[in-house]
């Protein structure tokens, strides 16, 4: 049986950067976003449902889902967001559960935005990791790399809990404030601690 690390943080807090950090050092890597592109890309395991429970407006002319109109209609009807969850969290949990039953590396980094708001990932972790910043931080890199106003992207955030609450559940913690070399210390300390931990679950196992 895998271990399991599961990683989240709010939008912006670098959860990627980190994340391919330890998967450099040979973590496998299990992406619920990665997954959730693939289930809503042309020919998506997810698209015949949500056209089916959406209709045309929320594709492409390719047949993928159009991000930006299924954003607005999810910031303009509350339910709306509750039918798509209902879509993609049941097909997203099924593959990632299968890529991390799969993996043969040392350890497993399973990268969930929304561990914590979505059920059934955190019984499946063995540790949970959060990537902090301070929401400033995260605003702003949200507009750099998404080009949001600042009204946006305190929209989205406020459909994350909150940072207290995210800092609350750790295991451990990333800080990610400053600069790229402040991370690769943390990083290196506990790759070093997931390996340790790793190895005696695989002992207690056998």
């Amino acid at each position: 049986m895998s271990f399991i690390v599961g990683l989240t943080g709010g939008i912006g807090s670098g959860k990627s950067t980190v994340a391919e950090l330890f998967a450099e050092r040979g973590a496998a890597l299990v992406d619920a976003d990665v997954i959730a592109h693939a289930l809503t890309a042309p020919q998506g395991a997810a698209m015949a449902a949500i056209a089916a429970t959406f209709g045309d407006g929320v594709l492409q002319t390719d047949g993928a889902l159009d991000r930006t109109a299924m954003r607005n209609l999810v910031f303009s009807d509350r339910s709306a967001k509750a039918r798509l969850e209902a879509i993609l969290h049941p097909l997203i949990r099924e593959q990632s559960r299968a890529l991390c039953a799969a993996a043969t590396q040392p350890y497993v980094l399973l990268v969930v935005p929304l561990l914590v708001e979505t059920g059934g990932y955190r019984e499946r972790t063995d540790r949970v990791l959060v990537v902090d910043c301070d929401e400033a931080v995260q605003i702003a890199r949200v507009m750099a790399r998404s080009g949001l106003a600042v009204e946006a992207v305190k929209a989205i955030m406020a459909t994350q809990i909150s940072r207290l609450e995210r800092r609350a559940v750790a295991d451990d913690l990333v800080q990610n404030d400053g600069e790229f070399d402040a991370l690769l210390p943390q990083v290196e300390v506990l790759h070093r601690y997931y390996l340790e931990l790793a190895r005696a679950k695989a002992l207690a196992g056998r």
